[in-house]
């Protein structure tokens, strides 16, 4: 599950592997693959892109999240 948070702010988990399509429209939108459900987000695309790979990383591999300094 990656951390989003939607336009007014309200943070919520999605299960990253239920994703069809992240667009830029300019908006962020998440497009499920299961239902065609979206989800307008304030991440940008390459962020949403580096919440699956960092969690997809620490899933499979164990590999720490990378944190900023």
């Amino acid at each position: 599950m990656i951390q989003l948070h939607r336009m007014n702010g309200k943070e919520f988990l999605l299960n990253s592997d239920q994703i069809k399509f992240v667009e830029a429209t300019p908006d962020t939108l998440i497009t499920l693959a299961f239902n065609d459900e979206k989800f307008m987000v304030k991440e940008s695309v390459s962020e949403v892109v580096e919440k699956i790979i960092e969690y997809k990383k620490k899933w499979l591999w164990g590999v720490p999240a990378h944190k900023e300094s």
